[in-house]
């Protein structure tokens, strides 16, 4: 989609119209229709601030080429200084397309029966949540609550800076949705103000993820992926003929305990297809510090690890990647102040960035436990640690001098036992 006078086009989102609501296709050729944001630079540097609007396009060869609406822009910019990144949805409960779009401080809902006319519902936000930077790319969909019949609707809501661990990150909202207006689950609004946002992922380098439209209904996951990096230093960041990456696609849930709900992300099935090898440990015995595996057995770049810890004490539980430059990649459990934590002060290439290492990411937990499920996944240059079935998500990238040679746990006094330990070997080529 090419800018044109009515300015750049910047982010937004595309569903597939089956029913061909929109007219813009037919029933045998249903159209895919994108909605993005205008951004006007001429308006912008005039010192206006209703630069941004909202466009649609269509496309009637799956995405190959794009139409512009003639109407365009279909909702104008209500004097909202940022006012952008629309996200479609087929509200099926309401029988109506949903748009939820940032706007500033808050989230504006609009509805429609063609995609093309669209009505203000309501807003959420105003202080509600973390609000440490502008709102951005948001996302809402109804979800099941697993192992119930219960439904609650979840917004995801990126913010930068305001992140849990500086700069960017994305908090997510569980509450009820009547069509019109959100409105938080009650036990939800306590915890989201006595911690000040819940966060997707506590990681330094997951942001402006949003799921995918038209998953059938035969498959029903509730797909992420989030963009693997963070405002901080995202434009310095070492690289040569790329920019950036995405996460693991990811399998979002709702989870509800104790009275509580999470909203859960652990990698998609799909990634078994990319094993090649795999090295199995029932149990393993660490006193101190121990070598998991090392390069002689896998290719530890890219690798998928998973195993539960049991015994554990009030200590800290630290593992690494390492190579033979040096090099290290941290992350773990600190038992003794209850937080999970990720270093790279010692990963490699720092010096591009005084924000990318200069301290060590935490993520809280409150519940007290004496087994853990941890999995890990590398992928040369990031990594992605999922806690408890992904209740708890932390993923940061790093940039060694050379490919991470060996897995090393170490405590610092008990001894401990991990179990079921898994070392999947992958490859994306």
């Amino acid at each position: 989609l090419y800018p044109d006078e009515k300015g750049y086009i910047f982010s937004g989102s595309a569903v597939v119209d089956v029913n061909n609501t929109s007219g813009f296709g037919s029933l045998q050729n249903p159209p895919m229709v994108a909605m993005f944001t205008y951004h006007d630079m001429k308006m912008e540097k005039a010192g206006e601030i209703n630069y941004q609007s909202q466009g649609i396009a269509y496309s009637l060869d799956e995405g190959l080429t794009w139409t512009k609406y003639e109407a365009n822009p279909i909702i104008k910019n209500p004097n909202i200084k940022d006012f952008r990144d629309p996200k479609i949805t087929w509200d099926a409960i309401h029988e109506k397309w949903l748009m939820v779009l940032a706007a500033g401080d808050k989230t504006m809902f609009y509805g429609s029966k063609n995609l093309k006319d669209w009505e203000l519902l309501s807003d959420f936000g105003k202080n509600i949540g973390a609000h440490g930077g502008v709102w951005e790319c948001p996302d809402f969909f109804p979800i099941q609550v697993e192992g119930t019949d219960e439904y609650k609707w979840v917004m995801l809501l990126s913010i930068n800076p305001g992140g849990p661990n500086g700069g960017s990150a994305t908090q997510y909202f569980v509450g009820d949705f009547d069509g019109k207006t959100f409105t938080l689950d009650e036990s939800f609004a306590k915890d989201v103000k006595q911690q000040k946002g819940l966060w997707i992922d506590y990681g330094k380098d997951n942001y402006a993820g949003v799921t995918w439209s038209n998953i059938s209904e035969v498959d029903g996951r509730k797909l992420f992926i989030g963009w693997m990096s963070n405002w901080d230093y995202a434009q310095k960041v070492p690289t040569e003929t790329w920019r950036s990456s995405m996460t693991i696609p990811r399998e979002l849930g709702l989870v509800k305990e104790n009275g509580h709900y999470i909203v859960s992300s652990k990698p998609v099935k799909e990634l078994q297809n990319y094993i090649t090898k795999t090295i199995k440990k029932e149990s393993l015995k660490i006193d101190r510090e121990t070598i998991i595996i090392n390069k002689a057995l896998v290719d530890l770049s890219k690798v998928d690890i998973s195993f539960s810890l049991k015994n554990l004490k009030k200590d800290v539980y630290t593992f690494s990647f390492s190579n033979d430059s040096k090099n290290k990649i941290q992350f773990g459990i600190n038992k003794e102040d209850n937080y999970f934590f990720i270093d790279r002060s010692k990963s490699g290439n720092l010096a591009f960035s005084d924000a990318f290492a200069n301290k060590i990411s935490k993520a809280p937990f409150t519940a007290d436990f004496d087994k853990m499920d941890v999995r890990v996944i590398v992928d040369k240059t990031s990594i992605e640690i999922f806690y408890n079935n992904g209740k708890t998500v932390m993923t940061e990238i790093f940039f060694p001098d050379k490919p991470m040679q060996y897995f090393t746990v170490s405590n610092a006094n008990a001894e401990y036992t991990i179990e079921n330990l898994i070392i999947n070997q992958l490859n994306f080529n």
